[in-house]
C-alpha cells in the first residue's frame, strides 16, 4: 500500500490531463501553486494558473505519453493527473519518478482498473455488479440477457455499443446490460478510510447533448442525493471496501446504477474513476467546499473528521457537456463565460463531429426545471456555433 509522503508547503503542483480547467479553477480557489498542462488549452484557463496545451503550444495530438515528453519542458516538484491517465499505469509511474504523484499510485490505478481482479473483489465482498466476461468467455453470454461490449480501459461511456456476437477483442469486456438510474458517489480518502462528499445523477446519451446512446454528457445534483438511507448507507460500505482494498487516495468517484426494485442490493457497481472527475465542479460550486484541498489533504493521509457539511444554495444544480454533431469551426466566444459556459474554445477553433464543445450549467428548484435550462443552454450553444438541433424533444 501506498504511504503518504512529506512534502513541501511551497511546491508547485503540475496538473494533467486532457482537461484541466475545472481543476485548475479549484486549485486556484484553494491558493495553490500550480501550472496546468492538458490537450485543449480552454480559453477560460484561470489566470492564477499558467497553462500550456499540447495542441496549442506543441501541436501534438492527445497522449499520456506526449504529455509526459511535454512536461519535461515544465517546472514542477509535484503531479495531480485527471482523465485518461487512470488508464496509464506506466505513464503515472514515470510522472512519480520525476515528480511526486498526489493521488493514487501506479499499483493501485492498474489493479482497480482490471476487471479479473474486479469481479473477485466484489464477488467476495457480496457488491452487487453487471455479469462481466472478459475475452474467451464469450460462449457463456447465452440466453436473453442483453450484452454491451466495453472498453476496459475507456471513460465517459465511449465505445460502448450492443454486442454482436463477435469475439472480444484484448482489453475489451462484455457486460450485462442492466435497467436503472446512472449515478456516481464522489469521496475523498487516505489509504484506509473515506467520507463522502456527494452523490450525483449522471445524464447519459441525452440527445441535446450528444448523439451516442451511451455517451456521459452530464451530472445533476439536488438536496435529496445528500440525504440519509439505505441506499447511502449502502453506498458508504461498498465505498469503504474499495478504499481499504486498493488503497485509494485523495478524490474519487464510483459510477453506479440504481437498482429501485431491489432494497437488499439497491445498486449496481459499474466502475472507479480513481481521479478528480467532472462531476466534483458541480458539487464544489453548489456546495462550501474547495475539491482540490480536499484531494491534496487525503493524498496527504489527512481527512476532515466528517463528510464535509454541503450548503447548498439552489435545491438542484446540473452540469452538460455539449459535444458536436457536425465539424465545426468555431467563430466567436467573447462573452461566453458571462453565460455560464466554461471550458471554452478559442475562435477559429475547429472542433470534430462527436467531440466537445463547452461545459454548460444550469439552477432549478425542481429536477425538470433545472433539466430544461440546462437543455436550453445547451441549444444556445448550438445556436452560437452554428450547431443547431433540429427537432428535439425536451429533456
Amino acid at each position: 500500500m501506498q504511504r503518504p509522503k512529506k512534502r513541501s508547503a511551497n511546491r508547485r503542483t503540475l496538473l494533467i490531463g486532457i482537461s484541466t480547467r475545472a481543476l485548475a479553477d479549484s486549485a486556484v480557489a484553494g491558493n495553490h501553486r500550480v501550472v496546468a498542462l492538458d490537450y485543449f488549452g480552454d480559453r477560460d484557463k484561470p489566470g492564477g494558473a499558467p497553462g500550456y496545451s499540447l495542441k496549442r503550444d506543441w501541436g501534438l495530438d492527445f497522449s499520456p505519453a506526449n504529455l509526459l515528453l511535454a512536461s519535461r519542458k515544465i517546472d514542477y516538484q509535484s503531479v495531480v493527473y485527471t482523465s485518461n491517465l487512470e488508464n496509464y499505469p506506466e505513464v503515472v509511474a514515470a510522472f512519480d519518478r520525476n515528480g511526486n504523484v498526489l493521488g493514487n499510485s501506479p499499483q493501485s490505478l492498474q489493479a482497480v482498473r482490471s476487471w479479473g481482479i474486479l469481479r473477485r473483489f466484489c464477488a467476495e465482498n457480496r457488491i452487487r455488479t453487471p455479469r462481466t466476461l472478459l475475452p474467451g468467455e464469450e460462449n457463456l453470454a447465452g440466453g436473453d440477457t442483453k450484452w454491451l461490449v466495453k472498453s476496459e480501459h475507456s471513460g465517459g461511456g465511449h465505445g460502448i455499443r450492443p454486442w454482436q456476437g463477435k469475439s472480444l477483442q484484448e482489453g475489451h469486456i462484455l457486460q450485462e446490460a442492466v435497467d436503472g438510474q446512472p449515478a456516481s458517489i464522489l469521496f475523498v480518502a487516505d489509504g484506509k478510510k473515506s467520507r463522502i462528499l456527494g452523490v450525483t445523477e449522471q445524464l447519459i446519451g441525452r440527445p441535446h447533448f450528444c448523439d451516442a446512446p451511451y455517451r456521459w454528457c452530464g451530472n445533476l445534483v439536488s438536496m435529496d442525493a445528500h440525504d440519509g438511507g439505505p441506499l447511502r448507507r449502502y453506498l458508504e460500505t461498498m465505498v469503504s471496501s474499495f478504499v481499504k482494498r486498493f488503497g485509494l487516495r485523495g478524490v474519487n468517484g464510483i459510477d453506479f446504477m440504481v437498482d429501485r426494485m431491489s432494497a437488499e442490493k439497491p445498486v449496481y457497481f459499474l466502475e472507479v474513476n480513481p481521479r478528480y472527475t467532472a462531476a466534483m465542479e458541480l458539487l464544489e460550486q453548489a456546495c462550501n467546499i474547495n475539491i482540490f484541498s480536499l484531494h491534496i489533504a487525503g493524498a496527504d493521509g489527512v481527512l476532515p473528521t466528517v463528510s464535509p457539511t454541503l450548503h447548498r444554495p439552489k435545491a438542484y444544480s446540473a452540469k452538460g457537456i455539449v459535444f458536436a454533431r457536425r465539424n465545426l469551426t468555431i467563430q466567436q466566444t467573447d462573452g461566453w463565460i458571462d453565460r455560464q459556459r466554461r471550458d471554452i474554445p478559442f475562435p477559429g477553433d475547429r472542433v470534430a463531429a462527436g467531440a466537445p464543445i463547452c461545459s454548460v450549467f444550469a439552477w432549478g428548484d425542481s429536477r425538470k426545471s433545472c433539466l430544461h435550462r440546462l437543455q436550453t443552454a445547451a441549444d444556445a450553444v448550438r445556436m452560437d456555433a452554428g450547431d443547431k438541433l433540429e427537432g428535439r424533444e425536451p429533456c
